[in-house]
């Protein structure tokens, strides 16, 4: 007779381990969003999602632009986040500060933030709710979805409407020369990171005087 577990092909106990370690992970996590005084505003509550070119920053990043964003808009402040979510996130962290925040996002998840969420497509860049008035942002954060100059030039129409005056620009370094043509932004030194290594070098650029340099 055969033997039947010769055709089970067996996991090395290194793979195992990485497998259960995994669903545990998961498993914690789907538990943590379930639990009593889930921060509904912590990266892990929404996943980024590739198909629509989603890169989430490292903490330290998002945190660092979110602090960027207060202080530039300064006491009383309006922030607009354009397709920035983990920016947007953070700034909701931001306890006791005194600031308000939009988020213009094309991934309808974020709607669960109620009426600070404007569902936006950056291909009808000034397709936008009545009640957003134009120039009636202190700073407004942007990172466009995609590397291509069409990209940043639609979104670029969006950021103009929207600010008062400063543009906080996360994209990447081959964009620079399209920036300065379609913002007037320069790049700063501050070299934002992401949670996962993109292959692309990404950088930070403004046309105010930040913290960021």
């Amino acid at each position: 007779k055969m033997d039947d577990d010769d055709d089970i092909p067996q996991l090395s106990s290194h793979t195992l381990a990485a497998l259960q370690e995994f669903y545990l992970e998961q498993q914690q996590r789907e538990g943590m969003k379930t639990s009593q005084g889930f921060n509904q505003y912590s990266i892990g509550s929404i996943e980024e999602d590739w198909q629509l070119s989603q890169f989430w920053y490292s903490d330290e990043t998002a945190l660092c632009l979110a602090k960027e964003a207060v202080l530039a808009a300064g006491k009383g402040g309006r922030i607009a986040c354009v397709s920035a979510p983990s920016v947007y996130q953070k700034l909701k962290e931001q306890d006791g500060e005194d600031f308000s925040v939009c988020i213009l996002e094309y991934d309808r998840r974020f709607s669960v933030y109620g009426e600070e969420f404007i569902f936006y497509d950056y291909n009808h860049p000034l397709d936008l709710p009545e009640n957003l008035l134009p120039h009636s942002f202190d700073i407004v954060i942007a990172d466009p979805p995609y590397l291509s100059e069409e990209c940043l030039q639609k979104t670029a129409e969006t950021i103009k409407y929207l600010t008062k005056g400063k543009i906080l620009l996360c994209t990447g370094a081959v964009m620079e020369e399209q920036a300065a043509k379609h913002l007037g932004v320069k790049m700063c030194k501050f070299i934002p990171k992401h949670s996962r290594n993109l292959a692309n070098e990404f950088r930070c650029y403004v046309n105010y005087t930040s913290g960021l340099d």
